[in-house]
């Protein structure tokens, strides 16, 4: 593929991108379709992107940026869950479609049908979020979809270079695949954590908001590199980065964490626009490889259309297996802790420590409900991961033979890609709406804990502005802290209302009093998060506004500052 079909595709997939969202259409479908009808256009010659490429450039961005972006505490909350989907989801469905495919594909060995299995078994949720996001799923639906992503690209990852190994006879670090399968994890997590910390001692050296978000897009690249080179995982690595670096984007200045908003949410539209674009543009030649090999283009899409409805069907039985599961263990529990006296004051002694060292009561697992379980066992369109393990499939074995059902296991993967995408990315918005989820009990929580920050940020205002009204600066007039305390009595009723510093030194003065105050609040919002008192999302909004009103100020009084 030359420089400007590549160019064309880009900037296709994103004017696709625009116009389906002006339409109400999903772009994933939208773009996956146009892609696949614009490879028959006479002339246009076949994408070949290295497996490398798809995995080292597009995949450790879209990660990094999905665990910048999401709370680290909401994903230990639903961390049962998450492993669930992310681990439990993925091993079933490689053995499940592996022992499938071996008994129904002839070309294929029970090791190569595990690699199929492997290939089709991570969601991508970048698709199901979206639609959950505009339609307004649950936030705890939202949070078990989004771990669910960040993990399960590493499991399905480590089964196919465990599958591929065995069945290529190539060199792996620990023959023992349990002994693999935990090396990966471990040493992705630990080098993750070491190269974020990194990165934010070198930030805090730089101080210039550019190369503080050049070196911020730099992170995924060398945490994915770096591990895959120990043989670990990649996917863990970014995921882990991204999440130490996220939850400690409150020590970056403001200017770096605006504009690190604006470069993720363009990349993360840009490269999610590319890669349904390849999906489709890459179907017909998908074919085209199977009439070469002499494969009956028909028997492989119908054994792929098979692959495809077992994998729909997994997930769904995995799901509710799950639900049933959880559904009689919490009826027993409840009815347990109802008759049991001991149990109850246990449970309300701990809550009274906890609440008597600022932390919230301890409460009772909260299962999903049936009709939040209908939706996350609908949500498994796959997407870059099975785009790019497909390609991945080696040609030769160590041997030099050809890799044995090579050309099938392309082809299926792409059915059981563009399938899903289909049938459960065109269902699912009506799905949701038929449904009509929401949770009024959510939305309380969501207005107390907005009003918890707010009250956090003015207690800490509250506090600056007192130290400096005691222990105003030398020969200060007089009338200007007078202005200055009735400023803080209006100020306090408001704690998110920026005040209008633009009047002389005066202004200056309260300008540079306004971001200490700033700084105070944040400090303030992020302690209250840390010790668990405040939901994440909210202290994140509240931060992002104090981003704002910090920006306004420095905008306002220019180099006064």
């Amino acid at each position: 593929m030359n420089g400007v079909q590549l160019l064309l595709v880009i900037v296709g997939a994103i004017a696709l991108t625009g116009l389906a969202q002006r339409r109400g259409l999903q772009p994933a479908l939208v773009i996956t379709l146009v892609g696949f009808a614009a490879s028959f256009i006479p002339g246009f010659t076949g994408i070949e992107l290295d497996s490398d490429i798809i995995l080292g450039l597009v995949l450790p961005p879209l990660l990094y940026s999905a665990a910048l972006n999401f709370s680290f505490f909401s994903f230990v909350r639903n961390l049962r869950p998450i492993i669930g989907l992310g681990v439990g989801l993925v091993v079933a469905t490689t053995l499940v479609v592996g022992v499938f495919a071996a008994w129904a594909v002839p070309a294929l060995t029970f090791g190569t049908a595990i690699i199929l299995g492997a290939i089709v078994s991570p969601p991508d949720a970048v698709a199901a979020v979206a639609i959950g996001r505009k339609l307004g799923l649950p936030k705890r639906v939202m949070s078990i979809l989004t771990g669910e992503s960040l993990v399960n690209d590493a499991a399905a990852l480590t089964l196919f270079s465990i599958g591929v190994a065995a069945v290529a006879g190539t060199h792996t670090i620990f023959e023992n695949p349990i002994l693999l399968f935990l090396y990966s994890a471990v040493v992705g997590i630990v080098v993750g954590i070491a190269l974020a910390w990194v990165s934010m001692l070198i930030r805090r050296l730089l101080k210039d908001a550019a190369l503080e978000t050049v070196l911020g897009l730099i992170v995924p690249f060398a945490a994915y590199l770096l591990a895959e080179q120990l043989e670990a995982s990649g996917v863990l690595a970014v995921v882990a980065a991204g999440f130490v670096v996220g939850t400690n984007a409150s020590r970056a200045g403001y200017e770096t964490r605006l504009q690190e908003r604006q470069v993720w949410s363009s990349l993360d539209v840009l490269l999610e626009a590319f890669v349904f674009a390849y999906i489709g543009l890459q179907l017909r030649f998908v074919i085209q490889d199977l009439t070469d090999t002499g494969q009956s283009v028909w028997a492989v899409f119908g054994v792929g259309l098979l692959v495809l409805l077992v994998v729909l069907l997994i997930r769904p039985a995995w799901v509710f297996l799950s639900f049933g599961r959880n559904y009689f263990t919490d009826r027993i529990m409840r009815r347990k802790m109802a008759s049991d006296v001991r149990i109850r004051e246990r449970i309300a002694r701990e809550n009274e420590v906890r609440v008597a060292r600022g932390r919230r009561p301890r409460q009772y697992p909260v299962f999903l409900n049936w009709r939040e379980s209908v939706v996350v066992s609908w949500t498994g369109m796959r997407g870059v991961v099975t785009l790019a393990a497909a390609a991945g499939v080696p040609m030769l074995l160590a041997n030099g033979q050809p890799f044995p059902g090579r050309a099938e296991i392309q082809a299926i993967a792409f059915i059981v890609a563009v399938g899903t995408l289909l049938v459960q990315g065109l269902t699912l918005p009506a799905l949701i709406r038929a449904l009509k989820l929401s949770d009024p009990k959510q939305d309380a929580y969501d207005r107390e804990q907005t009003e918890l920050a707010r009250k956090v940020a003015e207690d800490a205002s509250k506090k600056e502005f007192a130290a400096f009204v005691s222990a105003p600066p030398q020969g200060m007039p007089l009338e200007l802290l007078e202005r200055v305390q009735a400023m803080v009595a209006r100020q306090s009723e408001d704690a998110e209302r920026a005040p209008d510093p633009t009047e002389g030194e005066f202004g200056k003065a309260f300008g540079a009093l306004y971001r200490r105050v700033l700084q105070a609040q944040r400090m303030a919002v992020v302690a209250e998060r840390d010790a668990n008192t405040l939901d994440d999302e909210a202290a994140r909004e509240f931060l992002e506004q104090l981003d704002y009103q910090e920006a306004a100020i420095v905008s306002r009084l220019g180099n006064r500052l």
